[in-house]
C-alpha cells in the first residue's frame, strides 16, 4: 500500500518558527509532525510513501534520510521547485500510484489528527466508490472545505472556504483513493494554471462519487495559536 503525505506549504503564518524549521519537522510533544505520520502510515501497514517538498527541502530531505534508516517504509521525496498544489502533486504522480489497482492514502501533513488509518481503510475496501473523504466537526467551517452527505454518507455537495456554510462537516485533509480518481482530473488545457488544488478543482467533481468517513480529533497546524493547542491536545490525549 502507498501514501502521499503533503507537507511542501511555506507555513508563513507560523513565521518566525518557519523561518529555519519547516512545518512538517515542527514537534509535538517532542516528537516532529512527521515522524508522527509516518509512525501511523507504518501502523496501518504502508510500505511506500511519497512526500513532497519545497520550503527548506534540504531540512526536510535530510530528516527523511535519517528515519529511513530506522523505519520500515519506502520514503521517496518529490521536490517541487514551484509548488504544484495538493491536487497538481497527485498529478504528477499518476503512474507511481497507479501502477496497482490498490487504494492510497492522502494526507496533509500539516494536520493532527487522531485518525485510525486502519480503520479507514477497512471502511474504503467496503464500499464501491473511488474516493473516501474523511471529515470532521469544526468550529470554523467558513475556513474549510464544507461537506454534505446523504443517509449512505455519500457526499452530495462539497464547497471550499464557502462565504455561507450549509454544515459544520469539515474535510479533514485525510484521504483515501484508487486509481480510478484520476477519472475526474481536468486536463492541462481546461486550467489556465498548472496548479492544482483538491478542494477547489478536485473534490468538487467527485460530487456522489465519495463516501466519509470521520477521523475524530483533528487540528490544523496553521497559526501559533493552533500550534498551542495541538501541543496541548497532544499531552491531554497521551497521558
Amino acid at each position: 500500500m502507498k501514501a502521499v503525505l503533503l507537507v511542501a506549504g511555506l507555513g508563513t503564518r507560523l513565521r518566525p518558527l518557519t523561518e529555519i524549521t519547516p512545518k512538517c519537522l515542527l514537534p509535538i510533544g517532542g516528537k516532529p509532525l512527521l515522524q508522527i505520520w509516518l509512525d501511523k502510515l507504518v501502523a496501518s501497514g504502508v510500505q511506500e510513501v511519497l512526500i513532497n517538498t519545497h520550503w527548506l527541502s534540504g531540512e526536510v530531505e535530510l530528516y527523511i534520510a535519517q528515519i529511513q534508516k530506522r523505519i520500515n517504509i519506502a520514503i521517496t521525496p518529490f521536490y517541487e521547485p514551484v509548488l504544484l498544489g495538493s491536487g497538481g502533486t497527485l498529478a504528477a504522480n499518476r503512474d507511481w500510484l497507479s501502477i496497482s489497482r490498490d487504494p492510497f492514502y492522502i494526507i496533509y501533513g500539516d494536520n493532527l489528527c487522531w485518525v485510525d488509518l486502519t480503520e479507514m481503510n477497512h471502511y474504503h475496501c467496503s464500499h464501491d466508490f473511488p474516493f473516501t473523504l474523511g471529515v470532521f466537526r469544526t468550529t470554523n467551517p467558513e475556513r474549510c472545505g464544507i461537506v454534505e452527505t446523504d443517509r449512505d454518507n455519500v457526499v452530495t455537495s462539497f464547497e471550499e472556504k464557502p462565504a455561507k456554510p450549509k454544515t459544520d462537516i469539515a474535510a479533514a485533509g485525510i484521504y483515501m483513493a484508487d486509481r480510478r480518481v484520476f477519472d475526474v482530473f481536468p486536463m492541462v488545457t481546461e486550467k489556465k494554471s498548472a496548479v492544482l488544488d483538491l478542494g477547489f478543482d478536485i473534490l468538487p467533481r467527485l460530487i456522489g462519487k465519495m463516501k466519509r468517513f470521520d477521523v475524530g480529533k483533528c487540528i490544523d497546524i496553521g497559526t501559533h495559536a493552533s500550534y498551542q493547542k495541538a501541543q496541548q491536545l497532544w499531552q491531554h490525549y497521551n497521558e
